[in-house]
């Protein structure tokens, strides 16, 4: 019976001998620059789709990193949004290029990362930088970034007098010696 169990073991991995739970994480890398870029030049997952001849479903799949892009799609990906096939992997975590094929084997060494706490990766923020860079005129763009500054510093600046303190009022010293 335990020799049976043994053999049952190799089993658990994907077909493909991946590792079961989910995504290979340069997948994911991949895929969140291709949503990036597409964001960033305003395109719908529909449009890059039509333009690589997929459908946007595919697009949904890649940019998750739940399908791969084959290298012709990736070069026609770069092409079609007006990049290097290099765009796509640069920036990757140091954690992703250390797990390297260690994920699909299925002996990584830790948790995938966690990529939503990254503020780079949110729609607001390419929404963001794409509108920064439409507008034309220099100095408005840097004067833009100091009001954003500004109205950073005094949040923060209300926000820490507003929380209440923690523990014991301070000792009143008079008197005491």
């Amino acid at each position: 019976m335990a020799d049976r169990n043994k053999r049952a073991a190799p089993h658990a991995r994907g077909a493909r001998g991946r590792a079961a739970p989910g995504p290979n994480p340069i997948d994911v890398h991949v895929g969140r620059r291709l949503r990036e870029r597409r964001t960033i030049l305003g395109l719908s997952q529909q449009d890059i789709g039509r333009l690589l001849g997929v459908t946007f479903q595919q697009i949904q799949k890649n940019e998750r990193g739940t399908n791969r892009m084959s290298a012709s799609r990736l070069f026609e990906a770069a092409r079609v949004l007006d990049t290097n096939v290099q765009y796509f992997f640069d920036e990757m975590p140091a954690e992703i290029l250390a797990s390297g094929r260690r994920h699909i084997l299925g002996v990584s060494d830790g948790p995938l990362p966690e990529y939503r706490s990254d503020p780079m990766v949110r729609r607001e923020t390419i929404e963001l930088v794409r509108a920064y860079y439409e507008i034309p005129e220099r100095k408005i763009r840097q004067q833009m970034v100091n009001t954003i500054r500004a109205v950073a510093r005094v949040h923060a600046t209300a926000e820490r007098s507003d929380r209440p303190r923690r523990g014991r009022p301070p000792k009143a010293s008079a008197g005491k010696a």
